[in-house]
């Protein structure tokens, strides 16, 4: 009996070291757009949607379609930096009033979180909003927001607030995940 569950074992074993789509069947993906210039992880099962019209890239999950990322880029103003657009506060505000709940809309977008790290000499702001639509809807989005070669990237992830908790501390590591070059 040990004998068979020891072979087992190492059939496991073997089969994950030796297929990493196997071992990282639980885990993140990359995404990486060299013509762009940015990459990410997003999670596995998570299906890449074609848009037209709006943001770059999208990824939903299979299941719940609701629960998203997106990357948006933008042309700067006079090829400023991110500091020189304003502080996290500032930004986080322009963008829930532009993006995520425009005038007319019908949605309203809380700044409920801001955060600044600097990595590889690039200024990345982190937002956090609590969001809710026209049908009452709440929504919790984190966006990691940079600027690179004259370009704004936004890099939004949404899932609805009666998931969040589960899925924050995944949602965080995607987030933080988003780089640009």
């Amino acid at each position: 009996m040990w004998k068979r569950i020891a072979l087992i074992l190492v059939l496991v074993f073997s089969i994950s070291f030796s297929n990493p789509d196997v071992a990282a069947a639980a885990g993140l993906k990359s995404f990486v757009d060299t013509a762009d210039g940015y990459q990410f992880l997003y999670p596995n099962g998570w299906l890449q949607v074609k848009v037209t019209d709006g943001p770059d890239v999208v990824f939903h999950d299979l299941i719940e379609v609701s629960e998203n990322v997106s990357v948006v880029i933008s042309p700067v103003p006079q090829g400023k930096s991110l500091t020189e657009l304003g502080t996290p506060t500032e930004v986080g505000y322009k963008l829930g009033k532009a993006a995520l709940a425009p005038e007319g809309s019908g949605r309203s977008a809380e700044l409920v979180n801001v955060a600044q790290k600097e990595t590889d000499g690039k200024t990345y702001y982190f937002l956090e909003y609590e969001v809710q639509l026209p049908n009452r809807e709440k929504r919790h989005n984190i966006a990691s927001v940079a600027v690179s070669r004259g370009k704004l990237f936004t890099f939004n992830a949404s899932v609805p607030e009666r998931r969040w908790k589960k899925l924050q501390r995944m949602i965080d590591e995607v987030v933080s995940s988003f780089t640009v070059y």
